[in-house]
């Protein structure tokens, strides 16, 4: 349990941070496809070293269970990174919150796991949070909450492959698979861009490899003690913690209100918990 706990404080506080470097090199002009392929470059790099000695039997299974997880992984991060590159942080990342929801449906559909009435309950209070994070004055950047939505559609739903791509292996074995499929994508998508691999900020680029191989490590660990809904409803916590970060860090506005919107929402990710 003690680990467990730890897992869920390092996913938290990681994916928090994750997104202000993201933030950083989007605001120093640097594209979202690259950053993208220069985050699964680097945690690939790293991965080589838990494969040491160890074999890996791929079935069919797996290989198509590593190949939609690379996708959906790939996708989900880029779209997060465009989403942040002109929206606030503190705007979307309570947005978050419906990942679970996303993570419930596909879970049932591929998993089995069946979600309760506490589980509709906890949906509603998420719905009724993303009333209250914005006001009427609120200039909205649609293009950016488009792209929040498909960045948790896709995360979400990624979320599940990892599970099972986790039950085939091991820890280990799975974050590496999920650092090398993310790759293959992701250079795909840099490719298709057409942009120069050039990143104007080295140091806010490593500090991000550095965020997500703690936050997907961490992930895939509490993946391997509980289910998938009920962990994507833990995580949701660092939906707080990105709301400071954006008032505090990019000066940002609405602290009140978010941070209501965000515990509004918070709740109904408990409730998800409880199913």
């Amino acid at each position: 349990m003690i680990s467990t706990i730890l897992g869920v404080g390092i996913r938290i506080s990681s994916n928090s941070f994750l997104n202000v470097f993201q933030k950083f090199l989007t605001q120093n002009g640097n594209k979202s496809t690259v950053i993208n392929f220069y985050t699964y470059l680097g945690i690939s790099f790293i991965s080589l070293f838990l494969l040491t000695n160890i074999h890996i039997a791929f079935s069919n299974e797996l290989v198509i269970n590593f190949l939609i997880m690379g996708v959906l992984g790939a996708l989900g991060n880029f779209f997060i990174i465009k989403a942040l590159s002109i929206g606030d942080l503190s705007s979307l990342a309570p947005m978050n919150s419906y990942k679970p929801v996303v993570a419930l449906i596909i879970a049932f559909l591929y998993l089995g796991e069946i979600p309760s009435l506490l589980a509709i309950v906890g949906i509603a209070f998420i719905i009724v949070g993303t009333y209250c994070l914005y006001s009427k004055k609120d200039v909205i950047n649609i293009r950016a909450v488009i792209y929040r939505v498909l960045a948790l559609i896709f995360s979400g739903s990624e979320a599940v492959f990892i599970k099972k791509v986790l039950l085939l292996t091991n820890l280990p074995v799975s974050f590496a698979l999920w650092a090398f499929s993310g790759l293959i994508f992701a250079t795909i998508f840099l490719l298709l861009s057409k942009h120069k691999p050039q990143i104007n900020n080295v140091k806010y680029q490593l500090l991000l490899i550095l965020t997500v191989m703690l936050m997907q490590y961490s992930t895939n660990f509490v993946f391997s003690k509980i289910n998938v809904s009920s962990a994507l409803a833990l995580f949701q916590i660092s939906t707080i913690l990105s709301v400071f970060l954006g008032i505090n860090i990019f000066k940002e506005k609405g602290l009140l209100r978010k941070v209501t919107a965000s515990v509004i929402m918070l709740v109904g990710a408990v409730i998800i918990i409880l199913n």
